[in-house]
């Protein structure tokens, strides 16, 4: 994850939104109560200034938020009880200096806090909210078609080795003039199977962006590939097609690779080549169109239940059930269909090295199911918990101060406002910058009456004002666009709303998806 912020500026984690657990449980690297030095302060009111409260907590991580179909670990620690107040707007200043009994006109409908301090982070790095879901690229990036990235995880080169290994004895076998060759065919095989499974995974996305739905990236990974699409289908028959077209498109290859198996002579190498694609493309679309999650199968039979009762989540529990009754049976039945000779293969009565890799290879498959079904449930809940992140609720009541206004003087109008932020604004009262939390913590207590809000700012830019309206996805997106720690949060009419901290949000996203669904 990034870990700088707009401009490379510091990413602190910040306080949290509300009230907090426990007697002395607030923000990581709040301060305690307010400092309540005058507007022209003095060395002797220096210990006036000394904000008393609990020290900062720099280890809380941010979620790593994407909405990758296949992946949603989220961090587990502490969340806001409450978000901020909802409502209310503040005006900047006319003067530089308004006098000491004169704070910022408290945000209309939004409830004073007078007990509850300007907290501030005492860490000077942080990250930017991100969705569960999302992974840095991983592997060897192979190109973009239809501007997609395609990735190839180090996994592949482990199962090409494999597939080498494997078929290249097969060959052998039935082509022994080859000799040593018959491997250099086997490794050919692996490339023009996993081109194969990118054909597989294309269909996904070239339906996905018929759809307007972005896709993040593909990857081609030991047992197969996936495409990351960042936004789920709006509707069932969408999501349908959306994971039909992929075994269709394998079935389509299959029946290439026959025609072509016609044409030429099946004792040869091309003829070799052909049938061994066209029965791994009948077996990967065989295998996907199993009814359970994470397969494609499994996203049809989500659909369909999505349709008949008109919940995805419904549609999601369903069919990521029916995956791990799926994995269960992969994990017994497998190995015993092998050595009954139900497969092709001999019947074994015996227990021996290709017992044990057939029992190995359904060890991993099982895993892989079960996991993927787990983790299509969370990516349903993170879904629909989205919603609950909104600017407005999460935003901070925030104090208008000219760039000059010592920080002493800035920190007691925003106790004596009940806010929680400070927006540097101009003459004109317009925003300009926003105070960093773990600047003010780097500020030793006897300096504040001495140094300028202006001096510990970070210039607002346009990523960085976003609307009190976004909520969701929507809202995650646009703050992972500009990665910062603080935001801007203004009306539609333009008018300061507040100030949205990105540590709030990761905190009210840990919150809601502790709850049930």
């Amino acid at each position: 994850m990034d870990v700088s912020g707009g401009r490379g500026q510091p990413r602190p984690g910040n306080d949290e939104s509300a009230e907090h657990t426990g007697p002395e449980a607030p923000a990581p690297g709040g301060t305690g109560d307010a400092p309540t030095a005058p507007s022209a302060p003095t060395p002797a009111d220096a210990k006036d200034a000394r904000p008393e409260g609990p020290t900062p907590d720099a280890d809380a991580p941010a979620p790593d938020s994407g909405t990758s179909q296949d992946t949603g670990a989220v961090p587990d620690h502490g969340a806001p009880d409450h978000g901020a107040p909802a409502h209310g707007r503040d005006r900047a200043p006319e003067h530089p200096e308004p006098p000491a009994d004169r704070p910022a006109r408290a945000p209309a409908g939004r409830p004073e806090h007078p007990d509850h301090p300007f907290a501030h982070s005492g860490s000077g790095k942080g990250q930017a909210p991100q969705r569960p879901e999302e992974r840095r690229r991983g592997g060897l990036l192979m190109g973009r078609p239809f501007g997609v990235p395609v990735y190839v995880a180090p996994s592949w080169f482990l199962v090409a080795i494999l597939i080498t290994w494997v078929f290249g004895g097969q060959i052998d076998r039935v082509l022994p003039e080859l000799g040593a060759a018959s491997y250099l065919v086997s490794l050919f095989f692996a490339v023009a199977f996993y081109a194969s499974v990118l054909v597989h995974e294309l269909a996904h996305t070239l339906a996905a962006l018929r759809f307007k739905l972005p896709v993040r990236r593909i990857q081609l990974q030991f047992f197969g590939g996936v495409s990351e699409i960042e936004k789920e289908a709006e509707t069932p028959g969408r999501e349908f097609v959306l994971a039909f077209v992929g075994p269709l498109l394998s079935l389509v290859l299959a029946g290439l690779f026959y025609l072509g198996l016609l044409a030429v002579d099946p004792g040869s190498v091309p003829g070799v080549l052909l049938a061994g694609l066209m029965v791994s493309n009948l077996i990967v679309a065989a295998f996907n169109l199993l009814p359970g999650l994470p397969l494609d199968g499994g996203r049809m039979l989500r659909a369909v239940v999505w349709a008949i009762t008109g919940k995805p989540m419904t549609g999601t529990v369903a069919a990521a059930w029916v995956g791990r009754a799926l994995a269960v049976c992969v994990l017994i039945g497998l190995p015993l269909l092998t050595q009954s000779g139900a497969l092709g293969s001999d019947a074994v009565d015996n227990v021996g090295m290709d017992t044990v890799l057939d029992a190995l290879l359904a060890a991993i498959l099982a895993a892989i199911i079960w996991t993927g079904a787990g983790n299509s449930l969370r990516m349903a809940r993170l879904r629909e918990h989205l919603p609950e992140l909104r600017a407005r609720t999460l935003t901070r009541r925030a104090v208008p101060v000219e760039s000059d206004t010592p920080l002493s003087e800035a920190l007691r109008r925003a106790n004596a406002a009940g806010a929680r932020a400070l927006v540097v604004v101009d003459a004109d009262g317009v925003p300009v910058s926003l105070v960093r939390e773990a600047a003010i913590v780097g500020v030793p207590e006897h300096r504040r009456p001495w140094v300028p809000v202006g001096t510990l700012a970070q210039d607002i830019t346009d990523g960085m004002r976003v609307s009190a309206e976004l909520a969701g996805e929507e809202l995650l997106d646009a703050l992972r666009a500009t990665p910062a720690t603080e935001y801007l949060v203004v009306e539609e009419t333009g008018e300061i709303y507040g100030v949205l901290s990105a540590a709030d949000v990761e905190r009210a996203f840990v919150k809601a998806m502790a709850r049930p669904s």
